[in-house]
């Protein structure tokens, strides 16, 4: 299902993903707040459409403004502890990685899933791309299926 929100004129395109971070300090007292604060806050998304019709409008927060777009949920990459990793199934991210250099991070930590949340298994994707766990975890990289908007 997708929803109508504004974004930043550099995310209003067809297929950029983003997480919401729910509301900034500079959106207080503005006019667009109710078609701006109607994402579910820390879930990723995925622009399908951007109205071209609308216009710009200004914004406090993004100095170029922002444009109406229609998004929805997006699947989450992450790499996730290779037992039971299987499509269809229910499994947790293995935990926080002090390891910020490694090519995994951003898949032991991905941005739009949180530790100790249970997630489906869309698809199993391979191989993370490190050559090796500096925690000697074994692990799959997978993708999450996207939330229901309900």
């Amino acid at each position: 299902m997708t929803t109508v929100t504004l974004v930043g004129t550099r995310l209003a395109e067809v297929g950029e993903e983003f997480v919401y971070n729910g509301e900034a300090s500079g959106c207080a007292g503005c006019p667009y707040r109710d078609q701006c604060l109607n994402l579910t806050e820390g879930r990723r998304y995925r622009v399908t459409s951007v109205r071209e019709s609308g216009q710009t409008l200004d914004c406090a927060m993004h100095d170029s403004g922002v444009r109406a777009v229609e998004v929805e949920p997006a699947p989450v990459r992450a790499n996730v502890p290779t037992k039971g990793a299987y499509a269809g199934s229910k499994t947790s991210l293995a935990g926080p990685c002090p390891h910020t250099e490694c090519p995994s991070h951003p898949y032991c930590e991905p941005k739009g899933a949180e530790f100790g949340e249970e997630y489906r298994i869309e698809r199993i994707v391979g191989d993370p791309p490190h050559d090796y766990c500096f925690l000697d975890r074994d692990l799959t990289l997978v993708e999450f299926e996207a939330p229901d908007e309900s």
